[in-house]
């Protein structure tokens, strides 16, 4: 697999990662199988997608558990990143960005993931009580102690309200200013896909300028872009595409103009080419140093999502993209 570099340290990684969150977290719980998402895990490292990434939050723990059952034998095969600051309660989600909570956050991560060093560590969101400067101080500290080889800071989230455009992440750039003050950025998480391009506007040239890694999440627009949902199928209540503006019924039938763009392109390129992989492709085309995150639980679309890193699109298939009608949600 082609490989592309995060940071000034020239860390490198397969162009196509995997998302390890809805092994454990935020997506159908029913259809969650442990031994699967080893499996699926396994897979994408046999291919090179050897970015795992994951999240103490996710489960909670469970993710990280998950991963180390794996880390244990194939560490040296992977690219580990995982993320600090939320804590999850029964019914809520709080940051804690305090720089004591950041050091015995990231020891336990260190534990359930049972590596040594993390190889990406991100804060997954800024906690409005504390400086960003005092979390991302402690988060350096931990690279100088050897517990971790870079920093990452996510912009999931941006989207918010209703809001869209040029501003969205005006926000994360004035913190990315700050935090670059105190110790370099490797990487920035944020949403990129087909249907929520938002970040080629401002966030993503701001990485290509500094060299800083751009972590491609939601690729493959929670499963939409797949062309394999149905609309009006319904989710199950832990599903967060049941609350999802854009996965009603209405919206899912009003978006499959994109869908249907996504398969005409996939079927130029030949038999056994899918919507999911020209739409990952799509994602790889915007700049050298984007990586995509589709998340899975299944070894087969493990597979089919590391082969999206060979199919090269053409100016044709680009212009065409860029002509697919804008996602609709249900504010709209």
């Amino acid at each position: 697999m082609e490989r592309r570099t995060i940071g000034a340290g020239g860390l490198a990684v397969g162009a196509v990662g995997l998302g390890c969150m809805p092994m454990s977290w935020a997506y159908t719980a029913s259809r969650r199988r442990g031994e699967e998402s080893v499996r699926a895990v396994h897979r994408a490292l046999d291919l090179g997608s050897d970015l795992l990434d994951t999240a103490d939050m996710y489960g909670p723990f469970t993710n990280e558990l998950l991963l180390g059952r794996v880390l244990r034998e194939r560490r040296r095969d992977a690219f580990v990143a995982t993320k600090v600051g939320l804590l999850v309660g029964e019914q809520h989600i709080v940051a804690n960005g305090r720089p004591g909570y950041v050091r015995r956050a990231c020891d336990a991560s260190l534990r359930r993931l049972q590596t040594d060093v993390i190889d990406l560590y991100q804060l997954h969101r800024p906690d409005p009580e504390v400086p960003v400067e005092e979390t991302w101080g402690a988060m350096a500290d931990l690279v100088r102690a050897g517990k971790v080889r870079a920093l990452g800071l996510c912009a999931l989230g941006a989207r918010g309200g209703r809001r869209s455009g040029a501003g969205l992440y005006d926000a994360t750039l004035r913190r990315l200013q700050r935090i670059q003050q105190v110790f370099p950025v490797s990487a920035v998480q944020a949403e990129l896909s087909v249907w929520s391009p938002e970040a080629l506007q401002a966030l993503l040239p701001w990485c290509e300028a500094r060299g800083v890694g751009f972590l491609a999440a939601m690729p493959l627009g929670n499963g939409f872009l797949t062309g394999t949902l149905t609309p009006g199928e319904g989710f199950e209540p832990d599903d967060v595409r049941a609350r999802h503006p854009r996965f009603t019924a209405e919206m899912m039938a009003a978006n499959q103009p994109i869908v249907v763009g996504l398969r005409r392109i996939a079927r130029r390129h030949g038999e056994g080419v899918t919507p999911a992989q020209v739409a990952l492709a799509w994602v790889l085309a915007q700049g050298r140093h984007v990586i995509a995150l589709p998340g899975t639980k299944r070894e087969r679309w493990a597979a089919e999502n590391a082969g999206a890193a060979g199919l090269r699109l053409t100016a044709r298939d680009l212009a065409e993209v860029a002509r697919l009608p804008a996602a609709q949600g249900s504010w709209d």
